[in-house]
């Protein structure tokens, strides 16, 4: 009997220093979780046995257990580095139609040719499908999908709106605003020119003509007429308040064939701005004027022919504001134009946050949430399987997936840029390897002692 308790020993010796080595072998794993072996000692008694005299039959190698205990970060230059701080695996499959999951917290993520993310295996990284303001549409498990960074463009936006301000000379002589010829620099007082854009993110420039009213017994009225890539387009009243664009606005380059409404400035003496009036004397509500539709053929190349793009004055009728347009004795001036469209953008960067929303960056200043990388979590950690690569798979003893969103319940949150490296103590490892060491002689010296036992006795003659 003492043979077989010196054998158990041995191989519980054996069996820690493999845990041990093994931890040792992985120190440099990402996403490793080092393992303890527990052992228990082993009694076995019939009946009737006398129990207070019973020895053991040795010891038992009762579970080598996964510890969880969270790793230091290693921080790199690559964004689709993961890392999990706190509790939860990353959930991947091996092909994107697979519902076969595993789980993992190595995040040496990367894109494949289809551009999905996946890990060193050619694993798919699992997300949650997310609404257009970036929340998650669903938080099941069944409900993932491959994670995949897009390689579209960004979506282009086209120009509603232009911000201008600006400062107009009241020194310069007056013209007659039917001889207004975009092509004589000599038939208006100024021009300024702006970027806009249609519907498919095609640049158009927009200029804006000045023409000072030389008529006799008028001061301080200006015209602007606008065209767009140098096609003269009309203006209309965007308040709505005269929807007749021949009453709304006034006509410049009658004599020149190149005809044109055109939105008309007022100043007071002073030179601050007083209103865009129309013939009737009734200025507009909120001083934007806008182009009629710019119609196919100004934008050629099938975007939407029913935009229009408003110019805002930025006045307020009430008050003087540091906005709005001013005519004093200097130079023309643009101290703001600005508009609100956008080209195609192409893709710039990916952003990821602690609560695991992945975000494309475009060129165009845009942004778009694509997906949320799903955390999952169990009751029982330790009763995951095992698996090579550093992934475990569900069990009974585990419990079933919960799955969730970082930074939200008892989910950790996700850090980009970062890597999880083993938990294991290198120093720890080293001295329970001596301490092994120790026990597979000790238990090797009573094999030995035990064998020259038996040989005394079977030399008694």
């Amino acid at each position: 009997m003492s043979f077989n308790i010196a054998l158990s020993g041995v191989s519980a010796a054996q069996k820690d220093l493999d845990v041990t080595a093994n931890n040792i072998a992985n120190v440099n794993t990402v996403g490793f979780k080092e393992s303890r072996a527990e052992f228990g000692d082993v009694y076995a008694a019939s009946l009737l046995a006398g129990g207070k005299t019973k020895v053991g039959d040795g010891v038992l190698t009762q579970e080598v257990a996964q510890q969880f205990s969270q790793g230091s970060l290693q921080f790199t230059n690559t964004s689709l580095d993961l890392a999990i701080t706190g509790n939860g695996f990353f959930a991947t499959v091996p092909e994107i139609t697979s519902r076969d999951f595993s789980f993992t917290r190595a995040g040496q993520f990367k894109l494949d040719s289809d551009n999905f993310v996946v890990n060193s295996n050619g694993d798919n990284l699992l997300g949650f499908p997310v609404n257009a303001d970036g929340t998650s549409a669903s938080v099941a498990l069944s409900t993932t999908e491959p994670v995949r960074i897009p390689d579209s463009s960004g979506s282009p936006q086209q120009t509603s709106e232009v911000d201008i301000r600006m400062n107009l000379p009241a020194g310069d002589a007056g013209l007659d605003p039917q001889d207004f010829n975009p092509d004589d620099p000599l038939t208006y007082n100024a021009a300024t020119s702006v970027t806009v854009y249609d519907s498919l993110g095609d640049s158009h420039v927009m200029t804006y003509y000045f023409i000072k009213d030389g008529a006799a017994g008028v001061d301080n009225e200006w015209y602007v007429a606008t065209a767009i890539d140098d096609t003269l387009v009309d203006m209309t009243d965007s308040t709505g308040a005269d929807t007749d664009p021949a009453t709304a606005v006034n006509t410049v380059g009658g004599n020149t064939g190149n005809a044109v409404t055109a939105s008309k400035l007022i100043f007071s003496q002073g030179g601050d701005f007083s209103g865009m009036e129309t013939p009737d004397g009734l200025p507009t509500l909120d001083f934007k004027m806008q182009t009629e539709a710019l119609g196919a053929g100004i934008l050629a190349n099938g975007s939407d022919p029913t935009q229009q793009i408003s110019i805002d004055f930025n006045l307020d009728v009430n008050n003087a504001t540091p906005n709005e347009p001013t005519q004093f004795a200097s130079a023309f001036e643009v101290t703001s134009l600005e508009q609100d469209g956008l080209p195609v953008g192409r893709l710039t960067g990916i952003d990821i946050g602690p609560d695991g929303l992945v975000r494309a960056t475009f060129s165009n200043g845009t942004s778009e949430p694509i997906v949320r990388v799903a955390l999952v979590r169990f009751s029982n950690e330790q009763g995951l399987t095992q698996e090579s690569s550093t992934q475990w798979k569900e069990s009974i003893l585990s419990g079933e997936a919960l799955a969730g969103e970082a930074t939200t319940g008892t989910f950790g949150e996700i850090n980009s840029s970062a890597l999880e490296q083993a938990n294991v103590n290198l120093t720890t490892e080293l001295i329970d390897m001596i301490i092994a060491q120790r026990n597979f002689q000790a238990n090797s010296r009573a094999l030995e002692v035990n064998n020259s036992l038996n040989q005394t006795i079977l030399n008694i003659r």
